[in-house]
Order: C-alpha cells, then sequence, then structure tokens
C-alpha cells in the first residue's frame, strides 16, 4: 500500500483505500461496497462510495503503480504480454458500456459489460498490468448517455485490438519490455494490430481462424487447407506449460510464411493428439526462434485464463456494482493490485523456501487464506453487527418506498 499512498493527498481515502484492498481480499462472499464497509468496521458503506465515485485521486495513476510492482517483482526478459477481454454479466441499460453481446463468462449474447485486459506472463509468475473498458457504438453515438456514465462524451470507439494495441504501448512507453504479445483469434484476426506490434519489433502468437489467409511461397491458403498439405515428419509432440494435471502436449508443426519484410513469419498449427483438433496461430519474431519458442509463447495465452479466475474467485474482480466509469476504472484497478499482491507474494515464497516433500507449492488461494486467517481477520462487537443491520433495513425500506412512490406516478 505505501507504493500507492502518494497518489492520495488526505490521510482519510488513504486508510481507507488500504481497508478497501484488504476487503477485496477478505473472505466475504459477496464484496462489495456494504459488505466491505461493515467488514472494515465502518458505520455505513457512504465513505466506501465516496472513495470509489467522488473523492480525489487518479486509477491510471494507481495502475501504473500497479504495472511497476508487478514488472519489478515478476521480471522476465522473455515475458509475454497476454491480451483477453472478459464479460461481466448486467442488468439494465445504465452501467457503463453494456449492451447485449456475445460474453465467454457466460458462453453467449448477453446483456454484458466487457473489459480487455493485459497480463504480465513470466516465469515467476503473472498479473494484470492494464485494463481497457470496451465501449460499444451504441454508447460513442450517444454523447449524452456518455456522460452521465462519466465516460467523456467525446470518446471515441475503439476496437478490442486496437485497446490491446494502446495498453501495449502504454506498456513500452514506460519504459518496460517483453518478449512477445499472445491472444485468441479476436486479437490475431487484426491486420492493424499485428502491423503495430511488428513496427515495435515485438514478436507475437497470435491465434487465427480456420478459414484466415496466409501466403506461402507456393501461394495464399486457407490455415486448415494448408494444415492438409504438412507432411507427417513435420509434426513434433512438446509440451504447450504445466496445468493442473501435469504438462500439456499436443503435436506441432509450423510454416514458413511469404513476406517481404524483415523478420521471421511463421503459422503454427497445435493438434490435439486425443481428439486430432487443430488450432491456428499467427507468429512473428524479429529473428528466427526455434518451435519450442513459439510454443511456450503459444501455452502462455493460458496465463490470462487463470488471472481472470484469480482475479474473480480471490480479489472481486467481478463483484463491482457500480455504473459509473470511474467508478469501475477504480474498483478493477484495486482489484489488480490485490492480486498482484497474492502473485507476487507466491512468487517469493517459490524462490525463497523449497516446498516440503509431499507438498504442492503455495498457491495465491492458499496464501490469501493465511493472509486473512492469520493477519487481517477483524473481530466485531455485537453492537456493531446490530447497527449495520439497523442500517440496512432502514435503507431498504427508503429504497421499498421509493419504488411504491414512483409505481403509484406512473400507475
Amino acid at each position: 500500500m505505501a507504493r500507492i499512498a502518494g497518489r492520495f493527498a488526505r490521510i482519510e481515502p488513504r486508510r481507507r483505500v488500504r481497508s478497501l484492498v484488504l476487503g477485496l481480499l477478505s473472505d466475504l462472499p459477496r464484496k462489495n461496497c456494504w459488505t466491505i464497509a461493515e467488514w472494515a468496521d465502518e458505520k455505513t458503506p457512504v465513505g466506501m462510495q465516496h472513495l470509489l465515485g467522488r473523492a480525489k485521486w487518479d486509477a491510471d495513476q494507481v495502475r501504473d503503480d500497479v504495472r511497476d510492482y508487478v514488472v519489478e517483482h515478476l521480471h522476465d526478459d522473455q515475458a509475454v504480454l497476454v491480451v483477453d477481454e472478459t464479460g461481466d454479466v448486467k442488468k439494465g441499460t445504465a452501467t457503463v458500456g453494456v449492451q447485449r453481446q456475445y460474453t465467454g463468462t457466460a458462453g453467449r449474447i448477453e446483456n454484458a459489460q466487457v473489459a480487455v485486459y493485459l497480463v504480465y506472463a513470466g516465469r515467476r509468475g503473472h498479473a494484470a498490468v492494464d485494463r481497457e473498458l470496451y465501449v460499444p457504438r451504441s454508447w460513442t453515438t450517444d454523447p449524452d448517455r456518455c456522460r452521465a456514465a462519466g465516460l467523456d462524451q467525446e470518446v471515441a470507439f475503439a476496437t478490442k485490438p486496437e485497446l490491446a494495441a494502446r495498453m501495449v504501448a502504454r506498456f513500452l512507453e514506460a519504459g518496460h519490455r517483453a518478449a512477445w504479445v499472445a491472444g485468441d483469434e479476436v486479437y490475431g484476426g487484426s491486420p492493424k494490430l499485428r502491423t503495430t506490434l511488428e513496427e515495435r519489433n515485438i514478436g507475437y502468437v497470435l491465434a487465427v481462424a480456420c478459414s484466415h489467409e496466409v501466403t506461402t511461397g507456393a501461394g495464399k491458403f486457407r490455415s486448415d487447407v494448408l494444415a492438409k498439405k504438412v507432411p507427417k515428419r513435420a509434426w513434433q509432440k512438446l509440451s504447450a506449460g504445466t496445468g493442473a494435471k501435469g504438462h500439456r502436449f499436443y503435436d506441432w508443426a509450423a510454416v514458413d510464411l511469404a513476406d517481404p519484410c524483415p523478420g521471421s513469419r511463421q503459422l503454427l498449427i497445435r493438434r490435439n493428439r486425443s481428439t486430432g483438433e487443430l488450432a491456428y496461430y499467427r507468429c512473428y519474431s524479429p529473428a528466427a526462434v526455434p518451435l519450442a519458442e513459439l510454443v511456450r509463447v503459444a501455452g502462455s495465452r493460458w496465463r490470462v485464463e487463470e488471472f481472470f479466475q484469480a482475479g474473480k474467485g480471490l480479489a472481486a474482480l467481478d463483484q463491482h456494482q457500480v455504473r459509473r466509469y470511474p467508478s469501475w476504472s477504480r474498483w478493477v484497478t484495486l482489484a489488480m493490485l490485490a492480486h498482484a499482491f497474492l502473485a507476487i507474494v507466491r512468487a517469493d515464497e517459490h524462490n525463497r523456501v523449497p516446498s516440503p516433500d509431499g507438498l504442492i507449492p503455495l498457491t495465491c488461494n492458499e496464501i490469501r487464506h493465511l493472509f486473512i486467517a492469520l493477519v487481517i481477520r477483524p473481530v466485531h462487537d455485537p453492537a456493531h453487527l446490530l447497527g449495520w443491520s439497523l442500517w440496512r433495513r432502514r435503507h431498504q425500506a427508503q429504497s421499498q418506498a421509493s419504488h411504491y412512490r414512483r409505481q403509484a406516478a406512473q400507475g
């Protein structure tokens, strides 16, 4: 917390943001301003709501602190920047960025809010270093709606690959370095993003669709057609990294692509050893690299899924019950900080203390459990608990009365 303390001019928000971050790490079943304020021994949620909505502090500056914190502790010369989006299902139309759109969280089209994240993945661990809210055209063409949600009414529409390019540029312009960028088909299918990365001399392994067309010395082919032409001797069994059940072995092959520009370009093909299912990746590196290196980078893409799972499950990344953009950006930035703390403690513990025989290394989940149980679990007296019960019932009564008044006026 000392790293971000200078972003808060007054002692009150500095103390409260500490309580909020600890609350994000707590074992509360549901985390929002109400539950965290009660857990943090405050009398009402007004202070927490003020911190997220109206207090004077810059979430982007704290985001920069989180990025520096992660890179300092998880530094890796061969780190991969992984880009991906995640959605939070929402009700209504007032929450910033919400519309009916596909979200992998639900696996279908839902009324949802979607954000793109940039995850720094190195050998010691991984954590998010940036975030951008995806603002659909239905919002950017309505300045009044944007203004009401706390967005700049001049905000321009940006695709998810454009948001990814923006975050990668910020990372590099801050003086940090990464050897590779990885992402799924949303990003691999964007020529503009691929060109931007090549111009910055950054390698990439980006997934593409089976219908994606590439050019080889023999002509132009769909990826799935080209895969059928790969001879048996070209396939190699390689691990894409370790998972919960051990190494993730696949068969891999790479086909060189024709391009007059400098650098090495391939179509990387992955084949499931059990089902035969194929996946495809567009690859670029400033200089030629072994197939095993491309496979390592392709396997790093799963780190972002691990971040979403841990960020939501351990640090309440998706539990924000806020509607306006400033509150959203502040909540998710502090959730990123909370997760980064767990990831860095995990990395330091793995480096410092070998696990005894018969024990797996400490996980982020176990570290959070021990931290809350041994260090920060608050103890509340009955008066505090009863006071919160009264506050909730009073607030709910006011909301109910307001609802009945509106209903009567409409009736």
